[in-house]
């Protein structure tokens, strides 16, 4: 079963911004007058359920996408029955639950628990150091959390990247092994395919640049008009990280290769290459002129008006309407003069940012652990991804995890109602996913993605870096540094990819990089990374 989209989290080291007026009200839980179980200290079953003897009360803080209110959804009550726990719920909406988080933070009024969170490196070490955040690898140790120590213990390399440089492991990742996208790939309109005969992807940049000029010249969409476009995009945000790999760079600011070497994209030869690519599409009208101004929603419209050649997004459908189908082929990863291309940065099996965190005021820590633990496994993972047994599925053989679809409930959209039965739905949540978990669930199209991710991407991939962090004196200088590279960076992309700015200037603007500290963002983050390499020897 396909996930909902989940809004797109950036998964950089950057700093945060905290907003140091108190606001004690944003730490109150909505149901303020719940006078029921203990918030206090509780005996805890380190196995099977209930987790805690007498019931106990914790307070969560959480995005919310607005589907339905979480004390109401069944996951959440099955939870509480199975656990005896009870939640109270401090929710606000995803758009403005960033700011919310950070006026909780600076209130010091805490809830127990934060879940889904986005907690950046920036604020587990921040947050952590200062004891705002338990440390939480003594719990997974001592038996708390025996699903997440499977893991770690199978993966020591995930364990590696949510531990800091003072040796705590302060919030817990979203893991997904199987995990090939980092960002949506780049994906072929079927249509234009069939319309000109094309049996073969390019494997080249020019043959790409070749077949995007028969799109411009051919009238593939039928219609007696010049107004297909070739290649589309939204500030060139949504296809750079694929189109990096074109010219041998696995993300789009740091990166290491395979000798362990730190790079710094913006100031390789492969970014020069990039932009003289993109330079001669634009100049033969072969970009769309309008990527720079454009909405994702008004790049859909264009797709949906079947004038788009190439393109980013989650789904391919999502830009051309119509239902899922394999006519669609994600893009061939293309091989450029860059010697050893192309690459292709794939998705490091876990979120950079915490999604799952503990406050110095949660009473029932160990609690909390077992709590969270049992989204580490099967059974949780399957109760909070599916939702309860019997209502949008059942098993077909639950001795071999074999599932089948129900019918949505009074009809409708399925994934519309599963976000009224489960939390995690629109956001990234803490747990694991579980191939098993939709074993017999799997659409056609489920099954087109995963041949397509392994003949075309998979091959290439490797993760860009590691999930670092940085101590606080080297994440103070980095957050500055970047801040004014990547404004100065963004804009000199548009003007070398439009000609604004002539590429004959590289070297000028190479110079200027490195008067800004690209150099020292590549050392420090060279020591991080020899650090994280160190720590995986010992």
């Amino acid at each position: 079963m396909r996930k909902a989209p989940v809004h797109k989290i950036m998964a950089s080291a950057l700093g945060i911004t905290l907003l140091a007026a108190p606001l004690a009200a944003c730490g109150k839980a909505d149901n303020t007058a719940d006078k029921g179980p203990s918030n206090t200290a509780a005996s805890v079953n380190k196995e099977g359920m209930p987790i805690v003897a007498e019931p106990v009360t914790l307070t969560m803080m959480a995005p919310d996408s607005g589907e339905a209110k979480w004390d109401t959804m069944p996951v959440i009550q099955e939870m509480q029955k199975l656990t005896n726990i009870k939640l109270t719920f401090q929710n606000s909406p995803i758009d403005s639950f960033e700011t919310k988080k950070n006026l909780v933070f600076a209130s010091g009024t805490l809830p127990d628990i934060f879940y889904a969170a986005d907690l950046k490196p920036a604020e587990q070490v921040t947050y952590g150091s200062q004891g705002t955040l338990l440390p939480l690898e003594k719990y997974i140790d001592e038996g708390y959390a025996p699903n997440l120590k499977k893991i770690l213990d199978a993966n020591p390399q995930i364990r590696k990247n949510i531990t800091t440089p003072d040796g705590h492991i302060y919030a817990l990742p979203n893991i997904d092994i199987t995990a090939v996208w980092y960002m949506s790939p780049m994906w072929y309109n079927g249509k234009f395919l069939k319309a000109l005969h094309v049996t073969e992807l390019p494997k080249t940049t020019d043959e790409f640049y070749s077949y995007l000029k028969r799109v411009k010249t051919e009238d593939p969409n039928g219609n007696g008009k010049a107004d297909e476009i070739p290649l589309t995009s939204t500030k060139l945000d949504d296809i750079r990280m694929f189109m990096f790999g074109f010219w041998g760079m696995y993300d789009e600011v740091i990166y290491n290769d395979k000798d362990g070497k730190v790079h710094y994209s913006p100031q390789e030869e492969g970014y020069k290459g990039y932009l003289t690519f993109l330079n001669k599409l634009w100049s033969e009208n072969l970009l769309d002129h309008e990527i720079f101004s454009q909405t994702s929603d008004q790049k859909k419209a264009k797709g949906k008006k079947n004038e788009v050649a190439v393109f980013n997004d989650y789904y391919p459908y999502f830009t051309l309407g119509g239902e899922p189908s394999r006519d669609n082929p994600i893009m061939q990863p293309l091989k450029s003069e860059i010697p050893g291309t192309p690459v292709y940065g794939k998705h490091p099996g876990q979120s950079a940012n915490g999604v799952f965190a503990l406050s110095k005021t949660n009473k029932n820590p160990e609690a909390s652990m077992r709590w969270v633990d049992y989204l580490y496994g099967y059974d949780g993972a399957t109760l909070f991804s599916q939702g309860p047994e019997n209502t949008l599925w059942k098993y077909k053989d639950k001795a071999t995890h074999t599932k089948e679809w129900l019918p949505v409930p009074g009809g409708g959209d399925r994934e519309e109602y599963r976000g009224k039965l489960t939390p995690n739905f629109g956001i990234l949540t803490p747990g694991i996913n579980d191939p098993e978990v939709t074993k017999g669930l799997k659409s056609d199209f489920d099954a087109f993605i995963d041949e397509e991710n392994a003949k075309k991407l998979t091959p290439y991939a490797k993760i860009g870096f590691p999930n670092v962090f940085l101590t606080p004196d080297e994440q103070s200088q980095v957050t500055a540094m970047l801040s004014d590279l990547n404004t100065y960076v963004t804009q000199m992309e548009a003007k070398f990819v439009t000609g604004q700015e002539s590429l004959s200037n590289w070297d000028k603007y190479a110079a200027q990089l490195k008067k800004m500290g690209s150099d020292k963002i590549v050392k420090i983050y060279q020591a991080a990374y020899d650090r994280w390499n160190s720590a995986e020897k010992k």
